[in-house]
């Protein structure tokens, strides 16, 4: 099985609009054959005890005494993954020797060790995607699944600690797709904003200044249409506003919004190019 190498990247998650399917993370390769997509895991529904609530199966006898000698050994670190199916159905995902079967569409995994974990998703007992995740020691990994794009690593965490409330698992992602008031990674927050507005004011006082700041910031950040409208307002020239407003587009986390950034530019023939430039790039 192909080996996958995933970077980490510490971003902070600011309140901001949700993100739409395959937009952020790196996909991870599908390593299921079509022949296993096709076969329906053995024993795997919605109605087996022993895998949709955690239980042991009532009916198949434990091995008595054939592991006498107990062992609690942690050499091998502590990682988490955290997997979020925004969609409706029913689905199971198998972790190493972990398996959480559920409807909610979330999948938490703790006390995992580092190194190599082959993961599984099935869709109502279909292998529908599976590859390999590397996990460090005291990290966890944040991920989204789509059936029709496929598995998407966010971020890594460093955990911090081991006591968690009910409403961290919301925390670490943006909220329901489509919902306003989640939140999304790396999302410039108003008084960060402030801040490098000012530093702008003040330290870059030509177009071509304020656009190469402006461009190395957009290497790291993502930005709400108030906040470009505000930046593009900024340049002296409509064609740098121009110029600008076409950049960020991509980097804009509201884009139905955008129509914000119009009022920025003096010229209706600048409005005009831009809302040509969105039409073709949608």
């Amino acid at each position: 099985m192909k080996n996958i190498f995933i970077s980490l990247f510490f971003f902070v998650g600011i309140n901001s609009f949700a993100q739409e399917a395959g937009s952020v993370g790196e996909l991870l390769k599908n390593e299921a054959s079509k022949t296993e997509m096709q076969s329906p895991k053995s024993g795997n529904n919605r109605n087996n005890n022993s895998n949709n609530s955690g239980f042991r199966n009532p009916n198949k006898q434990p091995d008595m005494g054939r592991n006498p000698n107990y062992q609690w050994n942690q050499r091998n670190g502590y990682a988490e993954v955290f997997l979020r199916i925004p969609e409706y159905g029913f689905f199971t995902v198998e972790l190493g020797d972990q398996s959480i079967s559920n409807s909610s569409g979330k999948y938490r995994f703790f006390d995992l060790q580092s190194g190599r974990i082959p993961i599984a998703i099935y869709n109502d007992g279909f292998l529908v995607y599976r590859t390999t995740l590397m996990v460090q020691n005291n990290n966890r990994l944040v991920l989204d699944f789509f059936t029709n794009k496929g598995l998407f690593l966010l971020d890594s965490y460093p955990v911090k600690n081991q006591s968690y409330g009910f409403n961290d698992w919301d925390d670490v992602w943006n909220n329901f797709y489509g919902n306003p008031s989640g939140n999304y990674f790396n999302v410039m927050d108003d008084n960060t904003f402030r801040q490098f507005f000012e530093m702008l004011n003040k330290n870059a006082k030509f177009d071509d200044n304020r656009l190469s700041l402006i461009n190395q910031q957009m290497r790291s950040s993502m930005f709400t249409s108030k906040q470009v409208y505000e930046l593009v307002k900024l340049m002296s020239f409509d064609k740098n506003k121009l110029q600008l407003a076409k950049s960020m587009y991509s980097r804009c986390v509201d884009k139905d919004r955008y129509f914000i950034v119009y009022d920025a530019f003096d010229f209706e023939s600048s409005r005009r190019d831009l809302s040509e430039f969105i039409t073709k790039t949608r």
